[in-house]
């Protein structure tokens, strides 16, 4: 497929909406599953730590699939992939409304509904570098709002829709909402050339004749008649004979119509493809041990590896508050006639912000992204140390606004993989980061559950959280100090494919 130069605009401002209200429409009811936490709890009376784990599967396991969602997108395109995968958000949702039990939630929403959004997330991301190159800053930034909007606007969406139709109605009108998600991704025009030529006929011209076991010549009009005839009359004495007879003659006929120049260029056809098959095996195990040696290349890197520890630690800690802040405040016996705004829609606006206003500081020349993000991981931990002293609906909301500014740092992650790992490994790095966040995700939500069904309180689960971020946080302004660079320097020399962070360069 041949693709052409991406126009920065045109068409490419009718994709960034699209994918605007994709992100919308798939991580909406995902990001504020905390109104529905609160609602799961009652209905199935189980523990918060097995419940959580339905909110932490629905946003992790789009990001633990993340590889595979990548090559699907790259086989099948990103209109396809929109399509189906709506019907799988939509799907999921509807399906969520009949589950008898948590479990069933597991499947349902969990994955079914975190796989359709992993799916969403890379179309709409693969579509928008496609139109954008100069601008794709600008677009990405555009497009990755469309989740925080979503956040904000399901929390009181979904919480109205429980008070009017209860649960099982506002999974089902959420789920039909979903659906515009078709629409989205048939607007998703791929951006091909237009004078590609037919690839069916030139494909098979141009392969060698070694790859064929057999080749045969191309008989005329006149020889295909004559074969014709030819067979015809052997069939016809053939009847008139008795069967051994005719046994006898159709094996001197095969026998004699293979000759010796035949089986000689059969068996050198057959060794030739052997040894194209046993080439085709190294080359693949080559790949598979270069990218092996290539990940340790990675881990060799000491703020990579310190990147790798609090990304993790960030997710097990930072996510929990987005998924039972609205529980957190129940559990506080805050007041419902105090509620001017849900927590989770507060979070989410917040979020929006911080992702374009982190994002902006990054362009800064004179403001270094590592140092940026990890002052966002040491406030991010102070923050959730603050939790357990919030009793009032306005200082839980004030939380819940910096906690939600603190987690747009995602808009600058990528910056500071690339600073750390260089432009040409970023995507195996940041596939890497990813996976790990995703593991974050899911795991953070139970554990912090567990906590509170071992002590019935919140207070120890958030101080765990805290000091897993800031543990997380501290570790990577170690590693990126240029004290820790000078003496590493000093006491060995560093590998000629090892990459290092500089701190004092510009970011």
């Amino acid at each position: 497929m041949v693709f052409r130069k991406p126009p920065d605009g045109g068409w490419g401002w009718v994709i960034v909406a699209v994918s605007f209200f994709t992100q919308f429409l798939c991580y909406g009811s995902p990001l504020a599953v905390g109104v529905l936490y609160l609602e799961w709890l009652d209905a199935f009376g189980e523990g918060k730590g097995k419940t959580a784990w339905v909110g932490s599967l629905a946003n992790g396991i789009g990001l633990l699939a993340s590889p595979v969602c990548s090559i699907c997108v790259s086989s099948f395109g990103a209109r396809p992939v929109a399509i189906f995968s709506g019907f799988m958000v939509a799907g999921g949702l509807m399906m969520s409304s009949f589950a008898p039990n948590i479990y069933f939630l597991y499947i349902s929403y969990g994955i079914v509904v975190g796989l359709g959004c992993g799916l969403l997330y890379n179309a709409t991301v693969t579509i928008t570098c496609h139109y954008f190159d100069k601008r794709r800053g600008l677009a990405l930034g555009l497009i990755s709002t469309g989740s925080s909007v979503g956040l904000f606007i399901y929390a009181a969406l979904q919480r109205e829709l429980i008070d009017l139709y209860g649960l099982d109605g506002c999974l089902l009108i959420v789920g039909a909402l979903s659906l515009n998600i078709l629409a989205c991704g048939s607007l998703m025009r791929p951006l091909e050339s237009s004078e590609c030529p037919p690839p069916e006929k030139t494909r098979v011209d141009k392969v060698p004749d070694q790859y064929f076991v057999y080749h045969e010549k191309e008989k005329t009009v006149e020889e295909n008649i004559s074969i014709l005839e030819k067979g015809y009359i052997d069939e016809k004495c053939a009847n008139n004979m008795p069967d051994y007879k005719q046994d006898s003659i159709l094996n001197k006929n095969v026998l004699s119509s293979i000759n010796v120049n035949e089986k000689d260029t059969y068996k050198k056809k057959v060794v030739e493809q052997t040894n194209f098959c046993k080439q085709l095996a190294k080359r693949k195990w080559q790949i598979y041990l270069n990218y092996w040696e290539e990940t340790m290349v990675l881990f060799k890197n000491k703020v990579f590896s310190a990147l790798f520890v609090a990304i993790l630690l960030f997710d097990i800690g930072g996510f929990p508050p987005s998924l039972l802040m609205e529980d957190v405040a129940r559990s506080a016996n805050v007041n419902e006639d105090d509620y001017h705004m849900p927590l989770i829609s507060i979070i989410g606006i917040m979020t929006a912000v911080g992702k374009l206003t982190l994002g902006i500081l990054a362009d800064f020349k004179w403001v270094n992204t590592l140092y940026l993000y990890v002052t966002t991981l040491l406030m991010t931990g102070v923050a959730l140390f603050a939790i357990p002293f919030a009793k009032s609906y306005l200082t839980l909301a004030m939380l819940s606004g910096i906690l939600g500014f603190l987690t747009g740092n995602w808009s600058i992650f990528p910056y500071v993989t690339t600073k750390t790992v260089g432009i040409e490994k970023l995507t195996h790095a940041y596939g890497i980061l990813m996976f790990f966040a995703g593991l974050g995700n899911s795991l953070g939500p139970p554990i912090v559950g567990w906590f509170y069904d071992w002590t019935q309180e919140y207070d120890t689960a958030f101080y765990f959280s805290g000091f897993c971020v800031l543990l997380g946080g501290f570790l990577l302004l170690l590693a990126a100090l240029p004290c820790w660079n000078a003496c590493t320097n000093q006491s060995s020399k560093l590998p000629p494919n090892t990459y290092s962070y500089k701190v004092a360069s510009s970011a």
